[in-house]
C-alpha cells in the first residue's frame, strides 16, 4: 500500500469526490424537466418514511463542504493571514452564500406580471450580478479600479433587481424574504457554524467531535422534543435543518482533521481508510437505529436523515481517497474536473440554460424528455454544463468566494 507524504497540503479525492457530487446535482436538478423517472431517483415526500437518490446528493456536497475546511483555513495561516483576518473571510464566503441563496428562492415566487421584467430576464440578469461580484479578476494593479467597478455595478444591479421584486399573489404582491434560505443560504450557515468551531478548535481532534456531536444531538433533541422550551427563539435563532446541516459539515472536518493528524507523523496508508469506513459504519448503524422514531426524511431533516447519508458520504470519501490519493488513478475524472474547482461557476450555469430556453419557448420532445431516455438526456445536460463551466474558466470568468 502506497503512502502519501505528510507534506500533503490537497488530497486531489476531495477535488473529484466534489466533482462527481456536482455531476450527480446537476443530473437530479434537471428531473423536472423528465417524466417517468423512477421514483427511487426522485426526492422523497415529506412526510414519507423513504429516501431517494435525490436526497443523498446535498448532504454528501455539505460533507465535501466540511473535508475543505481545515485545508482552505490551513493554508491561509501559511500565508500568514491573522485571525482576524481569517474570521472575516468566513464572515465574507457566508455572506455571499447567504446573499445568493436568499435571491435564488425568491425567484422561484415571482410574478412576472407584477413586475417591469419577465422573470426569466430577471434570473439571467442576477446571475450577471454574481458574475460580476465574485469572478475572479486578474491581479493587474493597472485595472484595480475597473475591476472594483464591476464588482459594484454587480451588486448596484442586485439593488436594482430587488427594487423591482414582487412575488406571491397578483393582488396582493410581497417583497423578498428569506424564506429558507435556499441551497447556497444552507451551505452558507453550515460554513459558518463548522469553520468557527474548526478556527476555534483547530487541528484538536477531541473539540472538533465534540463538536459534532452536538450537532448530532442538538438534532436528535428536537425530533424528541426536548428543546420545546426553546420554542421562543426558534423562529429568530436557531441551527438550520436543527443541526442537520452542520452535522454533515462537520462530519467532513472530522475526517479531514484525522487525516491531517495522521498524516503529520508518518502518512496515511490502510489505518485511515479503516477508520473512515468504520465512521461510515457507525452512521449508518446510527440512522438505521433513528429509523423507527421519526422514519427517514430529507425535509424533515430527520436523524436517520443525517446517519446514514453521512454513512454513505464516509464510505465513498474512502474509496475515492484510496482511489485516487493511494493507487493515483485519476486521469478518468479530467473531463469533469471543472465541476470540482469551480464549483459555484457550474451550479450556476444551469440558471441562465433553463431561462434562455424558456424565453425562446424551446423545448425537446416528449420522447427525449421521458423515461430511460429521458435520464440520458439529464446526464449529457450535466455533462454539458461542466464542460460549458470549462470554457468560461479558460475565458478568465471564474466565481469564488
Amino acid at each position: 500500500m502506497k503512502t502519501l507524504s505528510p507534506a500533503s497540503l490537497r488530497l486531489d479525492s476531495i477535488d473529484i469526490f466534489r466533482a462527481l457530487t456536482m455531476l450527480l446535482m446537476i443530473f437530479v436538478n434537471d428531473f423536472w424537466t423528465l417524466t417517468g423517472v423512477p421514483e427511487w431517483m426522485e426526492h422523497s415526500n415529506g412526510p414519507d418514511d423513504a429516501m431517494g437518490l435525490s436526497d443523498v446528493v446535498f448532504p454528501v456536497f455539505l460533507f465535501i463542504v466540511g473535508l475543505s475546511i481545515p485545508f482552505a483555513i490551513a493554508n491561509r495561516k501559511s500565508k500568514g493571514d491573522s485571525n482576524g483576518t481569517i474570521l472575516f473571510h468566513i464572515g465574507e464566503r457566508t455572506f455571499a452564500l447567504l446573499l445568493m441563496g436568499v435571491f435564488i428562492v425568491n425567484f422561484e415566487n415571482i410574478v412576472s406580471s407584477g413586475m417591469w421584467v419577465n422573470k426569466y430576464v430577471w434570473e439571467i440578469l442576477m446571475v450577471v450580478a454574481f458574475f460580476l461580484i465574485w469572478n475572479v479578476y486578474p491581479n493587474d494593479p493597472g485595472k484595480k479600479s475597473l475591476y472594483m467597478g464591476l464588482k459594484i455595478l454587480g451588486y448596484l444591479l442586485l439593488v436594482g433587481l430587488a427594487a423591482i421584486y414582487k412575488a406571491g399573489d397578483e393582488a396582493n404582491p410581497s417583497w423578498m424574504g428569506t424564506h429558507w434560505y435556499g441551497i447556497l443560504g444552507l451551505i452558507g450557515w453550515a460554513y459558518l457554524i463548522c469553520a468557527v468551531i474548526y478556527f476555534m478548535a483547530g487541528d484538536n481532534l477531541v473539540f472538533n467531535v465534540v463538536g459534532w456531536l452536538f450537532l448530532i444531538l442538538f438534532n436528535i433533541a428536537d425530533f424528541a422534543g426536548l428543546l420545546s422550551f426553546l420554542d421562543p427563539v426558534k423562529d429568530y435563532v436557531w441551527i438550520v435543518g436543527s443541526g442537520a446541516m452542520p452535522a454533515f459539515t462537520m462530519a467532513g472536518v472530522v475526517a479531514s482533521v484525522i487525516y491531517r493528524l495522521y498524516s503529520k507523523k508518518n502518512g496515511i496508508t490502510a489505518a485511515y481508510l479503516a477508520i473512515l469506513i468504520i465512521l461510515g459504519i457507525v452512521c449508518l448503524a446510527y440512522g438505521f437505529g433513528t429509523r423507527p422514531f421519526w422514519g427517514i426524511s430529507k425535509i424533515r431533516a430527520t436523524p436517520a436523515w443525517v446517519g446514514i447519508c453521512s454513512g454513505i458520504a464516509f464510505i465513498v470519501f474512502a474509496v475515492l481517497f484510496w482511489l485516487v490519493d493511494l493507487k493515483k488513478v485519476k486521469d478518468w475524472a479530467n473531463m469533469i474536473k471543472p465541476a470540482g474547482t469551480a464549483t459555484l461557476t457550474c451550479y450556476l450555469v444551469p440558471y441562465v440554460w433553463y431561462a434562455v430556453l424558456t424565453l425562446i419557448h424551446f423545448s425537446l420532445p416528449v420522447f427525449l424528455r421521458t423515461g430511460i431516455i429521458g435520464l440520458v438526456k439529464s446526464f449529457c445536460f450535466a455533462l454539458l454544463v461542466i464542460i460549458v463551466t470549462g470554457l468560461i474558466n479558460r475565458m478568465g470568468i471564474r466565481l469564488k468566494i
